[in-house]
């Protein structure tokens, strides 16, 4: 069945397209364990998977879907399956195939494929472009079996299902169905919002959208509201699981009983769905409950005009994690600090990801900065205190003192060290003039040596600025900033001499791209001043284009590029992010003899490079 073909089909029913339920649930139920491999039943027990296809058409759905959910080359390799993609995918389709020929019922079969399981940059260290081969080499297999139509489903990141739709576009004319999964907070697991996610599929491309698995119908009729009202010409899909799972006598058991199911069929087809069935925890009892409610249904019936649901926010999330920053620069261990930005808005989904993918590379802290280029952002404390509870890895706040009087200067460390946020970065900050709010107030009671000097000597030790008690000592680990590059070597050696003075740590540099002169510096300061008191960590920041090069050379002060790296980024033409990243491990390796560790800026929020980067160069 084609495309326009299918599409015509789904348009000309009177009542909604009724699919199946879960594959899944039913082969657990069948004594198939969840450690074994689903996919491969197709060729070792086609039985089972037959008796599940057929139980379904039974009870009344007109469409299955294949038994191919995981049978993608990652997937696939988690059981040492990755030679036999196409041929499990094949099996899955003439298997479904040959179920329904043999019901005599008009049962079309969608070719069934999920999430890669694995995470794709920035996020993530599998490319676009791996993704999409991937996922065409598993949605080619099922259309040349014959399916009728592409299912995507259960995706929680919409950089993985974007390449998926394209893979299906680029291998085959069928249909493409796009479904994505949410958490409790109605966003997916990056923090996408159901609006947002609807533009997304059917920006795609996808021809049906909508959303699965989640939690129970009362869930995805919230979600679903939300998606009717950004894409209101769009064409819905909806699966939800029979309710949120929950362990019984050692068991996974959901609750949602299928005369519930019926129900909300007929709320779901008054809200103008066009495709429905369940997820996990649904049995043929629930699609013939629903198929029952369905066929009773008037032919006319009103489809409800599209409103705004409500909608719940993110939640705090899991553990906090210990501190080593301190101990590491102590230790003389190589350190690599890794600088990100909050979200612009409440989801700090994606942040997190991106931390979860440094901390595994091996970053050692995470910075948080406080409104970059006096933008607005979510504040940098709450940021730092999501990534150490979620990720469990250590962060330094990015502490500006301008915009701040002394109040607020005081109850903002005050609420940092509750959290249990010990390092801070101390810096002047940007100037207001140059972001969102160019009239907001951008005066200042503290330069950064006295705020540092206010932390240390007054903090540290037990009183606020005005000499009062603060019930216990605060344990901050003061940071200061560094230009090893600047305009006026002299005065930026007095402003270091007196920062460290006023009890500074550790300091962090601009990004650098010539090391020798660099050194130069810090040379000249031990001749002025004798040996430097406190660690470095070396400004780090790959570049990623010509273009990003020649504004960072011409418009950001403190940043100078030597012709002969300018002149490799130029020649390397689309490859530039690459050299950009070789360009940075080299600056890594070369800075290790004078510096304590990196402090690495991501580009364009790049964790992936910055990644592979750390892995280059970390000896620990």
């Amino acid at each position: 069945m084609t495309r326009d073909e299918f599409l015509a089909f789904l348009d000309e029913q009177v009542r909604p397209v009724l699919a199946d339920g879960a594959m899944g649930t039913m082969l657990h139920e069948r004594g198939i364990g969840f450690d074994e491999c689903f996919d491969a039943l197709n060729l070792t027990n086609p039985a089972v998977v037959g008796d599940i296809h057929r139980a379904y058409i039974e009870a009344g759905a007109q469409i299955i879907y294949t038994n191919t959910f995981g049978a993608n080359r990652y997937k696939l390799a988690e059981h040492g399956l990755e030679a036999q993609v196409v041929e499990i995918n094949r099996k899955g389709v003439e298997l479904a195939q040959r179920v329904v020929a043999a019901s005599f019922r008009p049962v079309l079969v969608a070719g069934d494929v999920g999430p890669l399981g694995v995470r794709l940059a920035p996020y993530g260290r599998v490319q676009p472009q791996e993704a999409r081969a991937a996922f065409a080499e598993q949605i080619a297999a099922l259309c040349q079996a014959g399916a009728d139509l592409i299912v995507l489903e259960t995706f929680s990141d919409l950089y993985e299902i974007r390449e998926a739709v394209a893979a299906a576009r680029q291998v085959c004319d069928l249909a493409v169905v796009a479904s994505v999964t949410f958490t409790r907070d109605d966003r997916t697991l990056l923090g996408d919002t159901p609006a947002a996610v609807a533009r997304a599929l059917m920006a795609s491309g996808a021809d049906v959208i909508g959303a699965n698995c989640s939690g129970g119908p009362a869930q995805l009729q919230r979600v679903l509201e939300q998606m009717r009202q950004a894409a209101p010409q769009a064409r819905f899909l909806i699966k939800p699981n029979a309710g949120w799972p929950e362990q019984v006598a050692g068991r996974v058991m959901y609750t949602a009983h299928p005369d519930y199911f019926a129900d909300y069929a007929e709320t779901f087809a008054r809200l103008g769905v066009r495709l429905m069935g369940g997820c996990c925890g649904t049995t043929p009892q629930h699609i013939a409950a629903m198929r029952a409610r369905l066929d009773a249904l008037p032919p006319d019936l009103e489809i409800q005009p599209i409103v705004t649901s409500p909608r719940l926010q993110p939640r705090d999330l899991a553990p906090k994690g210990p501190t080593r920053l301190a101990q590491r620069l102590a230790e003389g261990k190589f350190t690599v600090a890794v600088e990100m930005d909050p979200p612009r808005g409440l989801a700090p989904h994606k942040l997190l990801a991106g931390a979860s993918l440094l901390k595994e590379a091996g970053a050692d802290v995470i910075n948080v900065a406080d409104s970059p280029m006096a933008r607005m952002r979510m504040s940098p404390w709450a940021v730092c205190d999501l990534i150490q509870r979620n990720v469990g890895i250590e962060t330094t706040l990015h502490f500006p003192t301008r915009g701040r009087n002394l109040l607020r200067v005081q109850g903002d460390l005050l609420a940092a060290h509750a959290l249990d946020i010990r390092n801070v970065f101390v810096v002047m900050g940007d100037p207001t003039a140059i972001g969102d709010y160019p009239d907001a107030m951008d005066d200042y009671d503290l330069a950064p040596s006295g705020l540092i000097k206010l932390i240390k000597q007054g903090f540290n030790m037990g009183v606020d600025h005005a000499g009062s008690d603060i019930g216990q000592p605060t344990t901050f680990f003061v940071g200061c900033a560094l230009n090893l590059l600047p305009a006026n070597p002299q005065r930026e050696m007095k402003v270091l001499r007196r920062k460290i003075r006023n009890g500074a740590d550790f300091a962090l540099t601009q990004p650098i791209y010539d090391p020798r002169k660099a050194h130069e510096f810090l040379q000249r300061y031990e001749e002025t001043y004798g040996p430097l008191e406190i660690p470095i960590l070396a400004g780090i920041l790959p570049l990623y284009t010509a273009r990003h090069a020649a504004f960072l050379q011409n418009e950001v002060p403190g940043i100078i590029i030597p012709p002969e790296v300018m002149s490799r980024i130029e020649a390397a033409g689309d490859a530039a992010a690459e050299e950009g990243k070789r360009i940075a491990i080299e600056l890594a390796q070369a800075v290790k003899p004078w510096a304590a560790g990196i402090y690495i800026m991501p580009p364009f929020h790049r964790y992936d490079l910055v990644a592979e980067i750390i892995e280059a160069v970390k000896d620990d």
